[in-house]
């Protein structure tokens, strides 16, 4: 009886209970009333769920109290009550994707998982985090497919950004450079004399930027016509906010640099064959002398210099930013200003910057905004010439015997005072040799954005880089290298103006999202230079070139101007599939008139296959994407006025014009082309991106293949009967290949700790295919150009060898110099990479940097030239010695024993000696920050306050290379000026601290 009393209480429970359950229906759309499939509705607390049909629809059984958790990948999730009717839930875009907005051509913004190509981005505080005055250098390592080289040490020195590899042979292969959708320039200038120069973009103050984005392929920099085929920098600047309160942002950076110098040899002194020479009655180049530790000089222990330690000093940089930004009902603004000074570790160097950015946003009407930004830059910069040149102070401090002291720089009656002949004293050099740079430049934007329909949009777009340049050279009466002293002066007008008009529109046609854009491109640059020469200076210490006996003068000015109309359309699909379709149509005024215009295009796919995923396994995988492209892009990659033929000042032997008064001119030698067309590449492109575990990891991987046809060759010989040596054709081919890879993920969070992680790979392969005919060699600066091989490869004097690849000795027990010259190095990397670790606790953030290259071949010109004088740390070894190697005339094993002075001296003849493996791993950055809580800033004027410390270059490993850095580039950023090290300005190893506080 009991048991059947349970039993019918337990029926009677289990019916209530099936009574108070109901049946809830209900709808999930995103904010633009499209249905949502596959969202996720979830009973909350419990494991009970069901998902969204294709019309976003569900229906889920719901007890009374219970709560629904509905959900979708990129959206933000929403907890609600059942209610009685049925539900209409909207989700919204969730706010990590939201984020992901990125700029791309022509400042247009898309979301980044409808993207067709591939593009990184790099926020304004990764930038600020580097302590690099130049934002060139801020990006290094941080970007897959992107490699970038700086020059040298000294202030203001120019670095080179190359994107997935070189792309034409000789025009200018570093990325174009757009700030807020306004191509500028970034020519290396600022030098007169040897060694680098500065690269335009280090005017640019990275404190006013917001973001930049690297657009790689030609499929993402098609839009921007000639110029990007060598891959697009986009720059975005700060704005103001609508409707906030003025804020004061005040920050100040001091640095502390420390040259990092080569080894240098110390235990021996001046002299030949172990023979001291005091540098003062017996001159010497050679530090062959005396064991330091044994020489006595008057019956004393000979005093030990440091010629190096002396003559750098600690480098001091300075960097006050202040900032205001704000907006009112319908406006924003921002305005900057930052100083900039940093003294060089070499004494008198240095580079002073004053920056003045200011940005307005209005709505001028409900549908009508426009904004005006300009930015307006002064730099100063004095630099000491570099490399191996007789006035180069450098060359003269690292190969400087321990046992002389430099110091005083100038004898009793005035004249220089030095160890050897035929050089500075490079104290004498710091007052007496200067090469100084001054800028003004203007960049203006105007910007108009017209909405008159929804779906509809015209922007207009008017912007330009003016900058004048006044660069002065002198070198004082007693130079070594020019004893009665000269003047140079240069004053350089570079205008340039671009105006685009943009009708873009976007309407949605059932599942279809379709997005066509329309435009028109003018663009025109001018540049002016005057330059005079003096020599003979008359007075010395006066300034002025009118003091010069001989006075020679050059002006050059050159415009180019471009016309495009292009056009974009993009499908979207469900948010399933996108297809992407570009065309531009270009006119340049440096191609032959019957070739001045040609058309380019591309074709990109996008797959969204995450989209079709159950949603048990988009739990885990959030998204994913496979995309593909192919383009084929133009390229204008010649001068001004190739076609022409034009008159210079004449050369007849040694008897140079103007001559006593009387000038004189003939044709050029380089043969104007009536003929010339448009380099062209094509560009192959495939890649997969997916975001995994709730977006805590993503990970995206592309593979391209480029060839360039009709490369651009200028200068290129031709039959001497003709009367000329030389004209320009299109006649080059190359290849690029590579593998990029990036890796981003949230390795742990909880709660006040986490650690992000950030990866990049980079892996490009290059082979020039043909030069020109039959040409199978071309000398580009320090490097070759050779049919079958990478772009850039080292060529040059060799060790002999026998067929098995063993060095043949000569009857002293020398190795022999081959009697041609061959490939003896490749400055390509294998690859490069970075990793990126930040990690958070409470208030503070650590952030560690590293970055690394795998080959790539350097030759070191100071080991090159210090062999024969005896001062790299190798030359301590001085023990004779049996150099392994086979002797050529008897074929056996060499058996002689040669000295140290007379083999590293034979080395110095035979340049593969010094071709070292670029190889490096740099901990580059690490960053320490503290924000101060705002509960402590309560009772004082601050809003906000933090304090950073960042070192740089804190540890470097390079096995194979005897420099300090290999990653320098002596003379500057050009095509022909990569991969060699030589006596310049070391970089540093450097200590920050920054304050920053808000208003």
């Amino acid at each position: 009886m009991k048991n059947a009393i349970l039993l019918a209480c337990l029926c009677v429970c289990c019916l209530f209970a099936f009574a108070q359950k109901k049946s809830v229906k209900g709808k999930v759309s995103d904010n633009t009333g499209a249905p949502i499939a596959g969202a996720t509705i979830t009973i909350e607390g419990t494991d009970r769920a069901t998902v969204s049909e294709k019309d976003g629809s569900f229906e889920i059984q719901v007890s009374p109290g219970e709560r629904l958790v509905i959900s979708a990948v990129g959206y933000t999730a929403q907890n609600v009550a059942p209610g009685n009717g049925s539900l209409n839930v909207v989700l919204a875009l969730a706010s990590t994707q939201l984020d992901e907005v990125v700029v791309t051509a022509l400042g247009v913004r898309k979301e980044k998982r409808n993207l067709t190509f591939s593009s990184q981005e790099v926020k304004g505080d990764e930038l600020l985090k580097a302590k690099e005055p130049n934002i060139v250098n801020a990006m290094a390592g941080k970007v897959s497919g992107v490699q970038i080289t700086s020059s040298s040490g000294t202030p203001g020195s120019s670095s080179r950004i190359v994107i997935r590899g070189a792309s034409s042979v000789f025009g200018d292969n570093q990325a174009l450079i757009v700030l807020d959708g306004v191509p500028i320039n970034n020519d290396e200038t600022g030098n007169l004399s040897s060694g680098p120069g500065t690269n335009r973009l280090a005017d640019i103050d990275p404190a006013i930027i917001e973001n930049i984005n690297v657009l790689k392929g030609a499929a993402a920099t098609t839009l921007y016509g000639s110029s990007g085929a060598r891959g697009v920098i986009m720059i975005t600047t700060k704005n103001g906010k609508e409707g906030r309160k003025p804020a004061l942002t005040f920050s100040q950076d001091l640095s502390f640099e420390r040259p990092l110098l080569p080894e240098i040899q110390t235990k021996y002194g001046q002299g030949e064959a172990g023979v001291f020479f005091d540098g003062e009655t017996q001159k010497t180049s050679a530090v062959w002398g005396p064991l330091m530790d044994t020489l006595r000089i008057n019956g004393k222990p000979a005093p030990k210099y440091s010629p190096t330690d002396d003559f750098f000093r600690t480098g001091v940089t300075s960097n006050s930013t202040v900032s205001v930004e704000g907006g009112g009902a319908s406006s924003g603004y921002f305005l900057s200003y930052s100083y900039l000074t940093q003294d060089g570790t070499v004494p008198g160097t240095d580079y002073k910057r004053h920056s003045l950015f200011t940005k307005y946003t209005t709505r001028i009407y409900k549908n009508l905004t426009s904004t005006f930004q300009f930015n307006y830059i002064n730099s100063k910069n004095d630099r000491s010439p570099e490399g191996y040149v007789l006035e180069s102070p450098l060359w003269t401090v690292l190969t400087a015997p321990v046992s002389y002291n430099l110091q005083p720089a100038t004898n009793p009656d005035g004249s220089q005072r030095l160890y050897r002949f035929s050089r500075n004293n490079p104290y004498w050099v710091v007052d007496n040799i200067y090469n100084r740079a001054a800028v003004n430049r203007f960049v203006p934007v105007m910007t108009f954005n017209y909405t008159p329909l929804p779906w509809l949009s015209i922007v207009e777009r008017i912007g330009a880089d003016i900058y004048s340049e006044q660069d002065k050279y002198k070198e004082n009466i007693g130079s070594a290298a020019l004893p009665t002293g000269r003047i140079i002066e240069r004053n350089l007008n570079f205008r340039q103006f671009n105006h685009d008009l943009i009708v873009n529109a976007h309407k949605e046609f059932g599942d279809f999202n379709v997005e066509v854009l329309l435009g028109n491109n003018l663009y025109s640059r001018y540049v002016q230079t005057y330059q005079q020469n003096g020599l003979g200076l008359s007075v010395n210490g006066f300034d002025n070139i009118s003091a010069a006996s001989t006075i020679t003068a050059t002006e050059d000015h050159s415009e180019v101007r471009k016309v495009g109309f292009y056009a974009q359309a993009n499908v979207d699909y469900k948010r399933l599939l996108n297809l992407s379709l570009t065309g531009r149509y270009d006119g340049s005024s440096v191609l032959a008139k019957d070739n001045s215009f040609y058309p380019y295009g591309s074709a990109a796919l996008g797959f969204v296959f995450s989209e079709l995923l159950s949603p048990e396994v988009r739990r885990v995988l959030s998204f994913a994407k496979v995309r593909v492209s192919y383009a084929v892009v133009g390229n204008d990659g010649v001068g001004a006025y190739s076609l022409n033929t034009p008159f210079e000042p004449a050369a007849v032997g040694n008897i140079r014009f103007p001559l006593s008064g009387q000038s004189g001119f003939l044709l050029s030698r380089t043969l104007g082309n009536l003929s010339l067309k448009n380099e062209q590449i094509g560009e192959f492109e495939t890649g997969v991106e997916a975001r995994l575990f709730n977006n805590r990891l993503s990970l995206e991987v592309s593979y391209f293949r480029k060839k360039t046809t009709n490369g651009l060759i200028p200068g290129v010989a031709i039959a001497p009967s003709t009367g000329y040596t030389g004209t320009t054709v299109n006649s080059a081919e190359m290849e690029n290949k590579g593998i990029e890879a990036l890796v981003n993920a949230t390795v742990v969070k909880a709660g006040k700790f986490s650690w992000d992680l950030g990866l990049n790979f980079t892996k490009i392969n290059n082979k020039v295919l043909a030069i020109y005919d039959d040409l199978q060699q071309l000398g580009n600066g320090f490097t070759q150009v050779i049919v079958g091989q990478p772009y850039g490869v080292k060529y040059g004097g060799r060790y002999k060898r026998n067929p098995d690849g063993q060095i043949l000795m000569d009857n002293t027990g020398l190795p022999i110099r081959a009697a041609t010259d061959s490939i003896i190095g490749n400055i390509t990397p294998d690859w490069m990479g970075g990793m990126n670790n930040t990690f958070r606790y409470g208030n503070f953030s650590l952030s560690i940097f590293f970055d690394m290259k795998k080959g790539g071949d350097i030759e070191n010109n100071v080991d090159g030239y210090g062999y024969f004088y005896g001062t790299p740390k190798a030359t301590e070894d001085r023990a004779p010695r049996i150099v392994p190697g086979i002797k050529e005339s008897t074929g056996r094993t060499n058996d002689v024993m040669v000295t140290g002075q007379d083999y590293f001296r034979r080395l110095n003849g035979i340049t593969e000696s010094v071709i070292q493996d670029g190889t490096y791993l740099k901990l580059r950055n690490v960053s320490l920050s503290y924000n101060v809580s705002p509960s402590l800033l309560g009772r004082t004027p601050f809003k906000a306050l933090s304090l950073t410390v960042t070192g740089r270059n804190l540890w470097i490993h390079s096995p194979h290379f005897t420099g300090a850095d290999p990653e320098v580039s002596s003379f500057g950023s050009s095509n022909g000026s990569q991969g060699i090290y030589s006596f310049s300005t070391p970089t540093s190893r450097s200590f920050n601290i920054t304050v920053r506080a808000g208003f």
